[in-house]
């Protein structure tokens, strides 16, 4: 029989769609962190001196375009245990998006590192305390115009340029989706502070699906007003 008792399709319940998301997350979740390992091994290794940031930035240099790739197979998953593919999303996500990426992320990465070290040093160098908080500012704008560009160069296929302007309109545009997105960060932030590198990497996938998430009212817009 194709349908179970009651009366769905086989594959669509509830408990499946669970079967699925949790096969769909390990799958991707393990292709993000192999396609990371020529950076993440190093950068386990390097410790946390400051005079090690500009290694840092380039040790996470492959995790842009791995993170990329997370988002469009998790946002193209299928509820349906009959049809579910994520390896085979996750590696067309990474064809089609590794070249845009890295010409939004490695510059946020450079800037990123340049404001690190400014905090980092601003005590020794006698940095005013207003700069300080300048930088804060920077760095947080600077990552909620990332977290956007990430999802939207991930699902459509813009033009650089046009991501970078499109990132930086919704900042304002859907300020809600800014404070979900902040909110995720933020508790990426705090599961690597209070728990271990190795622990936020293995949470790397259940993060990009949670930024699909709060993300998703920026999306539909995206669609209706930037799409044919």
């Amino acid at each position: 029989m194709s349908t179970n008792t009651a009366g769905r399709p086989f594959g669509t319940g509830p408990l499946a769609r669970a079967s699925a998301l949790v096969y769909t997350l390990l799958v991707t979740e393990g292709l993000l962190l192999l396609t990371s390992a020529p950076g993440l091994v190093p950068l386990l290794l390097l410790g946390g001196s400051a005079s090690n940031l500009p290694l840092d930035a380039a040790c996470l240099v492959p995790a842009g375009p791995a993170a990329s790739a997370a988002l469009f197979a998790l946002w193209r998953r299928s509820g349906d245990l009959a049809d579910l593919r994520p390896a085979a999303a996750f590696w067309r996500g990474y064809r089609l998006n590794v070249a845009g990426v890295l010409r939004l992320y490695v510059p946020w990465l450079a800037v990123m590192t340049m404001v690190a070290i400014g905090l980092a040093h601003g005590g020794a160098a006698r940095v005013p305390g207003w700069w300080r908080v300048l930088l804060v500012v920077i760095a947080v704008v600077g990552t909620l115009w990332l977290a956007n560009a990430m999802v939207i160069t991930s699902l459509f296929a813009f033009r650089v340029v046009d991501v970078a302007r499109l990132a930086a309109y919704f900042l304002g545009k859907t300020p809600l989706v800014a404070l979900g997105n902040a909110g995720v960060l933020i508790a990426g932030a705090l599961v690597t502070a209070f728990g271990t590198e190795p622990v936020a990497m293995l949470l790397a996938a259940v993060g990009c699906l949670a930024l699909l998430i709060s993300s998703r009212p920026m999306i539909e817009q995206v669609k209706e007003r930037f799409t044919a």
